[in-house]
């Protein structure tokens, strides 16, 4: 797919998700999404800013919408994601922390109405794309 039109529509954004691993779970939380992946599963994360990196971006996405504090223990792959009924394309860098303490809160209820603790093998469905991509590379996260 190659589209040589240069607008805000058009240009491919840079997604960060935060996979935190407790344990043998990981957090995922329902989308609420007026644009794309509305009902969806997700991960904890955003759009990468201007000036940060892609490791401070999940720290600070991970405390914005979840409230706990993360410990970054790696970079994961990364997939790229065509919404096409919307029109976009995501390149989602995906990055592997830890939460030890604490529990998730719902910081951002319009866009996650809670977070839940699941094992990799028993993910709720639907997964938003991203994730979906993911898997499909027959990624797992590490063991502890």
């Amino acid at each position: 797919m190659t589209n040589r039109t240069t607008s805000i529509d058009t240009i491919p954004r840079i997604g960060v998700a935060v996979i935190i691993q407790r344990g043998d779970t990981v957090l995922v939380g329902q989308r609420r999404s007026a644009t794309h992946g509305d009902g969806t599963w997700q991960f904890p994360g955003g759009h990468l800013e201007f000036g940060e990196t892609v490791e401070q971006c999940a720290v600070r996405e991970a405390q914005e919408e979840t409230g706990l504090a993360v410990r970054v223990t790696g970079r994961g792959p990364w997939v790229d994601s065509f919404f096409v009924a919307e029109g976009r394309q995501y390149v989602t860098l995906f990055v592997l922390t830890r939460a030890d303490t604490g529990e998730p809160e719902a910081r951002e209820p319009d866009k996650c109405a809670a977070w839940h603790w699941c094992a990799w093998d028993e993910l709720p469905e639907p997964l938003f794309t991203p994730i979906v991509e993911l898997k499909a590379l027959g990624w797992q996260p590490p063991a502890e």
